[in-house]
């Protein structure tokens, strides 16, 4: 029969919630016959090809656009074409080559760093086996339509998101879209709840995750951007990834209030001459413009962040984007996943309990079969740990040896040394995460299944793992003995349900107990028991597997290869134990979250992974308080329950969650949303796929550059070499320091403009024998003044160590930001000060030394006429050169003298700063006293007794520093305000309790 014309779906069509029969009379297709290949390249026009669209990779000239267009570069470029339309050629040239050096770095780095592949493009399956024509056949994967019957084996990576509708022991890794470690057991039951989160679909598939093990198939029912990995490729593309940094948003401001301020100054020195034009009045209109704008700021921004780039990268974390690295100190809230990220990625069998001997704790992390196994009684928790009795390796009760077989024997994982001198004998394994941590367990304890192999136990038969009934089970022949062949054993593990239902005895000691109700035992009793000892396990975050086995007697005449039934031998089974394995959390995770609450930021954990285990984890790494109960707490919600609410009602919560499980692409983007419209400064750090949207989301996206995918990383603005989640520590602290330097080398540099503008506006007053003003420093001792004596100090500031409160103090966004009150203060201040006690000089010179002859002509070439002006000028220029000199030592600190013998030891540390202050100071000498350098190009001579009044202005400057300083210490508020992890603590008890359970329970 030919079939129905196909229909275009609503991405949000929940599959899930359909059967089989509903999807596929949706798709009009047949589960056995497939679709057509007419009806197959019809829908293919319809619903297009099944491939991820690209943004067409990287573009150079929009990286260099980004180096170009800003503020301050603009007002550089009207600075450089009014120069050379006055013929001042050299002034031009340098402004010039400022803009060019500063582009090219920028450039430089941020077009090497885009060099990534489109990797979304890359993440599909170029293959897929479907159905066509009543035939099994592979088409290319983007050839795939909404209808097809999708068939997976073993280790394929799926093609498109499915309904499954046959499935044999599936498991696959869904990490990259959900954050889940383990991989996911599949079956076909329908699921009820049409907002189920992907990791609870288990009755879909879906595109770019693989198969870990079984085979299956299914009826595609998305394609292309409509897959759960296209919405992600979707909102990666909606997110505006070009958002200004706060930095560059104030430098941007800063650039159009000096540009602004110019035109003003311009228009004053116009007025000032009566609106006549000359060159001489545009000259020294340029001059004023040159004056005010800070021509080595965006050289010294750019050369501060590549050493701090190269800074980043010794602390193992690349900087994609110069402009991020600033950021980072302004962060108030991590948002991180937890699996590979705070956690090892790595399932570590940690606790056992036997009915026998109670719990049992095991140390050592990941593949390495090396810890210790501590017997502690039958306490619920870790309040008796002196108590503890060490097991030795190979001995231990019965009960517990034969606990030890079970998980060794019934498990298919491998471990081995490698043996390459390269590889340093590290240990690598093969097989499912959980069997991997039970074979550990087992080599720890000296019972490691190859050993087992050579004691002579023989593998019979193995009847594997299958989703539907969540257990395996294997029949082993024993040892053989001088009586003959060896016993036959039958062990098995799985989900505690499924293995009890198994067991009609549990071992006690050397006793096997019968559940039937014998002695007064019952089996509600027991189950009971064993369900209180799960949840002191799950309490911890563990998942919890069951062992048990039994000897095993075949009836006579079976073939033990071939007739044996599954029912029949999984019966009759003796209870052994639990055993808890967990990711455990890498050792530095607890400590970088309390240093980010000594720091002031909140971390939040976004994570795939089942809310008792995220939560467990939370706890154990600080994120929130070990004494909190874990339900109905608002500190801790599923994506369902944050989902579900309004943007309002997330608003209204008095504190956002700091653990949310289970979550999707969309939940982590919508916890950043909620961020920014609480003003807050969030960073998000991830590794899947599943974290590329909040990456691009937040103000700074930091993906971990080992087992992060390529879309990931190339979200993110940051990427972390060693995926360790102290490292962030340590860049939330470069940036802070950066930024404390970035205020230091502005407050500077403009200070120095602000001087200049005192000493010229000032100097306006000033007229020589034909009327025109006289300039008490040249247009090119200002640029010189600007380029070469307060940019090398001011890139030295740029250099800083970080102060020893750096992370003991809350985050910038809590304070007014680059341009403070006390900076912007300071600037003007110092700035008026610095120019007030130049422009004495250049008076102190004409009228007291000079008797005021100001001669004629003197702003173009020297003459007799203008001795004084000339000597005027240079007593000004070496003046203010000595001061900005001294002010750079004076801004290494908001508010602490800069010339205590403590600050001044650790000058020696800075080489940039001391060494640009000698060359500096050196540089005065040449420039004054070298012929016609100094008449024909700085329009100043020589002096002599002039030094007296330097050397007073300095001493003068530096009195009154101290004494400002001061002032401010006593009278401002302080700068640092403590922070710790306790406070935090205390902060979200609080929190807890002023929420209303009653509102959490209805969400």
């Amino acid at each position: 029969m030919p079939k129905k014309k196909a229909v275009n779906v609503e991405p949000e069509t929940p599959f899930h919630t359909f059967s089989v029969e509903q999807v596929a009379e949706h798709y009009s297709t047949n589960t056995l016959e497939g679709l057509s290949s007419a009806e197959a390249a019809a829908r293919l026009k319809i619903y297009g090809s099944n491939e991820l669209q690209g943004n067409g990779g990287v573009k150079w000239y929009k990286v260099l656009w980004r180096q170009v267009a800003n503020a301050l570069v603009v007002i550089l470029l009207i600075a450089t074409a009014l120069a050379f339309a006055t013929k001042d050629f050299a002034e031009g040239g340098v402004i010039l080559f400022i803009i060019i050096m500063n582009a090219g770095i920028g450039f430089w780095q941020e077009y090497n760093a885009e060099q990534t592949m489109e990797a979304l493009r890359n993440m599909s399956s170029p293959t897929a086996q479907v159905i066509r024509d009543e035939t099994r056949v592979t088409i290319p994967n983007n050839q795939a339509v909404p209808g097809d019957i999708m068939v997976f084996e073993d280790g394929d990576v799926i093609g498109a998101d499915c309904r499954l509708f046959e499935v044999f022991n599936l498991e696959t890794d869904e990490a990259l879209l959900t954050g889940e470690s383990l991989p996911v057991q599949k079956n076909l039951e329908v699921i009820e709840k049409a907002e189920q989160s992907l990791g609870d679909r288990l009755n879909m598939v879906f595109a770019s995750t693989t198969v870990v093990k079984g085979r299956a198939k299914g009826i595609v029912t998305t394609t292309g951007m409509k897959t759960q990995i296209g919405k992600i490729a979707t909102t990666l593309m909606e997110v505006d990834g070009n958002e200004q940094t706060p930095l560059q948003k104030r430098l941007n401001k800063m650039a159009y209030f000096v540009f602004l301020a110019a035109i003003i100054l311009v228009i004053i020195v116009f007025a000032v001459h009566k609106f006549k034009y000359s060159n001489e009045v545009a000259i020294y209109a340029i001059s004023v413009a040159i004056a005010i704008i800070p021509e080595g700021l965006v050289a010294v921004v750019t050369l501060t962040m590549a050493f701090g780039v190269r800074r980043m990268a010794e602390v193992k974390a690349i900087v994609r984007r110069l402009s991020s690295l600033e950021s980072l100190g302004a962060v108030t809230n991590i948002c991180s996943d937890k699996t590979g990220t705070l956690t090892q990625s790595k399932m570590v069998a940690v606790r056992m309990w036997l009915p026998s001997d109670g719990f049992y704790r095991m140390t050592g992390t990941g593949f390495v079969p090396e810890g210790d196994i501590f017997r502690q009684g039958e306490q619920k928790n870790e309040e008796f740990e002196m108590q503890e009795e060490q097991i030795p390796t190979g001995s231990g009760s019965d009960h517990y040896l034969r606990a030890l077989e079970a998980a060794s024997l019934c498990n298919m994982a491998e471990l081995r040394r490698t043996a390459h001198p390269e590889a340093n004998g590290e240990w690598t394994a093969n097989g499912d995460p959980t069997e991997i941590a039970l074979q550990v367990l087992a080599y720890k304890a000296g019972l490691a299944k190859p050993d087992l192999l050579e004691q002579g136990f023989r593998l019979v038969a193995e009847f594997p793992f299958d989703s539907s009934v969540k257990r395996m089970s294997v029949l082993y022949q024993g040892p053989h003995t001088e009586e003959g062949p060896g016993e036959l054993f039958v062990f098995l593990k799985g989900a505690t349900e499924r293995v009890i239902g198994c067991c009609t005895y549990w071992r006690d000691g050397d006793v096997e107990r019968s559940l039937q109700g014998e002695k007064g035992t019952e089996r509600e009793t027991f189950e009971d028991m064993i369900t209180d000892r799960m949840n002191t396990l799950a309490e911890k975050g563990l998942r919890v597997l069951t062992l048990a086995y039994k000897h095993f007697d075949p009836p006579a005449g079976v073939d033990l290869v071939h007739d044996l039934v599954r029912d029949q031998v999984e019966t009759d089974m003796v209870f052994l134990g639990l055993v808890g394995i967990y990711d455990p959390p890498r050792a530095e995770s607890r400590p970088a979250v309390l240093k980010c609450y000594d720091a002031g930021i909140r971390v939040h954990m976004l994570t795939g992974d089942h809310p008792s285990t995220a939560a467990a984890i939370a706890k154990e790494v600080a994120i929130i308080p070990e004494d909190v109960p874990t339900k109905n707490n608002p500190l801790i919600m599923t994506a369902t329950q944050f989902d579900a609410m309004s943007d309002e009602e997330v608003d209204k919560l008095a504190e956002l969650p700091r653990v949310v499980a289970r979550c999707s692409p969309n939940t982590k983007v919508k916890m950043i949303a909620a961020l920014h419209r609480r003003n807050l400064f969030a960073s998000m750090t991830g590794d899947g796929v599943n974290d590329s949207p909040s990456l691009k989301a937040a103000n700074v996206g930091i993906a971990m550059g080992q087992s992060g995918s390529d879309v990931a990383k190339q979200a993110a603005d940051i990427v972390l070499t060693d995926d360790n989640f102290a490292t962030i520590v340590q860049a939330v602290a470069e940036g802070r320091r950066m930024f404390a330097n970035i205020q230091k080398f502005v407050q500077h540099l403009m200070s120095a403009n602000v001087a200049e503008i005192v000493v010229l506006i000032v100097g306006l007053a000033f007229k020589d024998d034909d009327g025109n003003a006289v300039f008490p420093m040249s247009a090119v001792e200002i640029l010189f003044l600007n380029m070469i004596t307060s940019s090398p100090p001011a890139m030295g500031l740029g250099l800083e160590p970080a102060s020893e409160t750096n992370m003991h103090e809350p985050p910038r966004s809590a304070k007014q930001g680059l341009f403070s009150f006390e900076v912007v203060m300071d600037m003007f201040v110092y700035g008026f000060v610095m120019g007030a006690l130049t422009f004495a000089n250049f008076c102190i010179v004409i009228f007291g030394f000079g008797r005021g002859n100001l001669g004629y002509d003197c702003n173009a070439t020297y003459s007799p006429s203008c001795k004084w002006v000339f000597r005027g000028r240079a007593t000004s220029y070496a003046c203010l050169t000595f001061l900005l000199l001294a002010h750079a030592i004076n801004c290494r600190s908001l508010r602490e003298s800069g010339w205590t013998p403590q600050n001044l030891s650790t000058l020696k540390y800075n080489k940039m700063l001391w060494i640009s202050l000698v060359v500096g100071s050196i540089l005065v000498f040449p420039v004054i006293y070298i012929p016609g350098l100094n008449h024909d190009v700085f329009k100043h001579s020589g002096i002599s007794y002039e030094w007296g009044l330097v050397v007073a202005a300095l001493i003068l400057f530096l009195m009154w520093a101290e004494f400002y300083k001061m002032i401010k210490r006593r009278v401002m508020k302080p700068l640092i305000i403590p922070t710790n992890s306790n406070l935090e603590m205390e902060r979200m008890r609080t929190a807890m309790s002023q929420s209303d359970s009653l509102d959490m329970k209805k969400q």
